[in-house]
């Protein structure tokens, strides 16, 4: 069995196959002298229909048809047909030099999972890469996915890289288009992986037709994918906002209201309108967060906060519907409350909206938390516990 697998996505590239191939090869004999590994080359064809299979086979490469279309697809089907145990992967284009990824097998041997190619490290030939990519579109989504998931590298979407065979088993990785790139590095620092980078070199492509990479569409893919997984920034962090926002102009609003704040708030009825909803919509976006985290766990590429795992007694469906039902009830009673003084008064106009917002605020945060505690078990497989069992949680591999 080889102990290296060089993996190339291939849709009609016969043009560029021969100097990949033999590219490969050469990266091949490096890994050998350096660290007497042996290897083979592993073509995944995604459909071609310009003979790249019989050509890549002529000249010794392997062929792993893969039915499934998609840049993603293609690698991810030549990596479960692959036989090494390291795993370098790059276009068959002819802009990626292979023999880049002999330092990358290095640093697999030296324990890491993922080791990274960085363009801007290694350089880029003129004409090798759009400047929207360059100046524009790399650096911020890269920028993105090292805020929202801190995996320090700087070229997260480059196309040549390297990743141990158990490591790429224990992501689970399923993205079909280019959104591929950031789904490897997002699971692997969600599973807290060792990333190391090299540096990588980027030429211009052999093709004489249009890459299949479409600027805009795939940034756009790779942008919502990296929202997808990150419940904190999509979720959380607005929902700490707003609830925040909502309490302060409550709590500022009451005080003027009862005369400890004195003069007249500056928060009036539209204000005060503004924070039940605010905090209904930062409620919502809490059990948004907690649903999308505890997905994660049970899909095996995110690990449990502890914080979570240490109420994970208090955290189920029971818990929920008692927070709720009460919630419930306590703005029921307010509103019998307000109605029975509103009668009083002869039925005018309340002289302040706040006690009816934040009683209806009370009752739909409670309406809130009942629902979203059957949404939470359902996520966690019609178990009345939110919170995964350690037989459920534990992630592939360990």
């Amino acid at each position: 069995m080889p102990d290296v697998s060089i993996i190339m996505p291939c849709l009609n590239e016969r043009e560029s196959l021969p100097w990949c191939i033999a590219n490969a090869q050469i990266a091949l004999e490096g890994i050998a002298t350096r660290y007497g590994l042996s290897g083979e080359i592993v073509i995944a064809d995604n459909g071609s229909t310009d003979g790249s299979q019989a050509l890549a086979q002529s000249l010794g490469a392997r062929v792993e048809p893969v039915s499934r279309r998609g840049y993603g697809a293609a690698l991810i089907g030549g990596c479960e047909g692959a036989r090494g145990r390291y795993l370098l992967m790059a276009d068959a284009d002819g802009s990626y030099d292979f023999t880049d990824g002999v330092a990358m097998i290095g640093r697999l041997i030296d324990g890491a999972d993922l080791c990274m190619g960085s363009r801007f490290a290694g350089g880029i030939a003129p004409g090798a890469m759009p400047w929207k990519n360059r100046y524009i579109g790399n650096p911020a989504l890269t920028g993105v996915l090292n805020l929202f998931f801190r995996s320090g590298i700087d070229d997260a979407h480059c196309g040549i890289r390297a990743i141990t065979k158990r490591a790429f088993l224990d992501c689970g990785l399923s993205s079909t288009g280019m959104e591929f790139a950031s789904e490897m590095v997002i699971k692997a620092s969600l599973r807290e992986m060792r990333i190391d980078q090299v540096p990588a070199t980027l030429g211009p492509d052999l093709r004489d037709r249009p890459p299949h990479l479409r600027p805009w569409r795939d940034g756009w893919r790779h942008l919502r994918y990296l929202l997808m997984l990150s419940p904190t920034w999509v979720f959380g962090v607005p929902a700490f906002l707003a609830m925040l926002a909502a309490v302060e102009i409550f709590v500022i609003a009451a005080l003027h209201e009862t005369g400890v704040l004195p003069g007249v708030s500056n928060f009036g009825t539209g204000w005060t309108i503004l924070a039940g909803f605010l905090l209904t919509v930062g409620h919502f976006s809490a059990i948004m967060a907690m649903a999308s985290h505890f997905h994660g766990v049970r899909g095996g590429y995110r690990r449990l906060r502890p914080s979570l795992a240490r109420w994970g007694h208090v955290l189920r469906l029971e818990t929920a519907l008692m927070v709720g039902v009460v919630l419930m009830a306590l703005s029921a009673l307010g509103l019998i409350v307000i109605a029975v003084l509103w009668r009083r008064a002869g039925f005018v106009a309340l002289p302040s909206v706040l006690p009816l917002v934040v009683t209806l605020a009370i009752g739909a945060v409670g309406l809130q938390t009942a629902l979203g505690g059957f949404l939470l078990s359902i996520i966690a497989g019609h178990d009345s516990a939110f919170v995964p069992r350690p037989s459920t949680s534990k992630l592939p591999g360990q």
